[in-house]
């Protein structure tokens, strides 16, 4: 199978389909790969280091887009909708449910689009999210805590405090992997920590993680708008898997925290569970509203490419490899990759983004 690997166009976005060391998986299995020229430079790979894997290195986004399997890093921008074609499979993170145009521009296309944010395992893993949700949890922590500096627009606020003097206080929304990465990070700059979860299981799983180092709390209103005024760090970490986060914090809830705190919605990517959260870039990564600095970037992992790239492709590598082995069959022999498919032949197939646009249904 020819398998093309694009140039992400999105801002600063300098993670790559397929490293080297995934190409010479897939040549060395017959495959012919086709690697957009200077696509993993931001990564640390140079062009030559994917000749060397066996990949052909390509001028334009024209030349890569015109093969059977697609692979990327993010959902296609405007300005490669016009590339997406019928009996291509394309192999990415989409987010369909924060995205109607996108959503759109695949189904007139026929395009075969597979989401690694919704492949998942019998246990409901997600396999292909994970590693980059670990990612996001870490750098959360990272970048509001260096927004919390006064010359960033910040309070002012050293997070893990010194003697004599309080540590800051970071709340966390959400208890799955972002907000547990979250957490140990905050935790190991000495932070005073708050993480909400409505489920007791997921809650008790968390004590056994960190004991009394962490403030458990069973999310509800009222448990909100208790703790999150106090926050000079506010992390979203929400996901309801293929479907638009929750919107959690209002925005008259975010005018009662103090000034120059700062807020990191993760599920900025899946629209967002805080009003007043809408999304950046790497470029303007910030803006200030009802006087908290807000960071809404959803491509974080994108800050740290060649770490993400690697991470990434541990995980997805075999599932493209299958794909590349099978086409389309490959659905039927892996389950999990089945549950990736969220647009196939002029149609939705996934359940929740069915639910989110019951209007393309037809």
């Amino acid at each position: 199978m020819e398998v093309g690997v694009p140039k992400e166009t999105k801002d600063q976005e300098s993670r790559v389909g397929l490293s080297p060391s995934s190409v010479r998986v897939l040549t060395e299995n017959g495959h012919a790969v086709f690697v957009e020229a200077e696509a993993g430079v931001g990564s640390g790979f140079v062009d030559a280091d994917y000749v060397q894997a066996g990949a052909q290195v390509v001028e334009g986004p024209s030349d890569i887009w015109n093969r059977e399997l697609i692979v990327k890093v993010k959902e296609p921008l405007n300005t490669e909708y016009q590339y997406l074609q019928k009996e291509q499979i394309l192999f990415t993170y989409l987010h369909l449910a924060a995205n109607r145009l996108l959503t759109e521009h695949l189904l007139n296309s026929g395009v075969s689009a597979i989401a690694y944010e919704t492949v998942e395992l019998p246990d409901h893993r997600l396999p292909l999210l994970t590693p980059m949700s670990i990612i996001a949890g870490r750098l959360s922590v990272q970048f509001g805590s260096r927004f919390l500096e006064r010359q960033q627009g910040g309070r002012g606020v050293l997070l893990g405090g010194v003697p004599g003097v309080k540590p800051g206080r970071v709340v966390i929304l959400g208890g799955g992997v972002v907000g547990t990465e979250a957490a140990r990070m905050a935790i190991g700059m000495g932070a005073q920590v708050t993480i909400l979860d409505v489920s007791v299981d997921r809650l008790s799983y968390l004590e056994t993680l960190f004991g009394s180092r962490v403030e458990l709390l069973y999310s509800s209103s009222s448990q909100l708008e208790a703790v999150v005024p106090d926050a000079d760090l506010l992390i979203g970490a929400v996901l309801v898997l293929g479907r638009r986060a929750p919107m959690l914090v209002s925005r008259s809830l975010v005018g009662k925290v103090r000034p120059g705190s700062v807020i990191v919605d993760v599920a900025v990517d899946q629209g967002g569970c805080i009003e007043t959260v809408r999304p950046t870039s790497h470029t303007q990564p910030t803006y200030l509203e009802e006087g908290v600095v807000h960071y809404g970037v959803p491509n974080m992992p994108g800050a740290v490419p060649w770490t993400a790239t690697q991470a990434l492709n541990n995980s997805t590598l075999p599932y493209v490899l299958q794909l590349a082995n099978m086409g389309l069959d490959a659905l039927s022999k892996n389950a999990a990759l089945a549950k990736g498919l969220n647009v196939q032949n002029h149609h939705l197939i996934h359940s929740a983004v069915q639910a989110v646009f019951p209007d393309l249904m037809a």
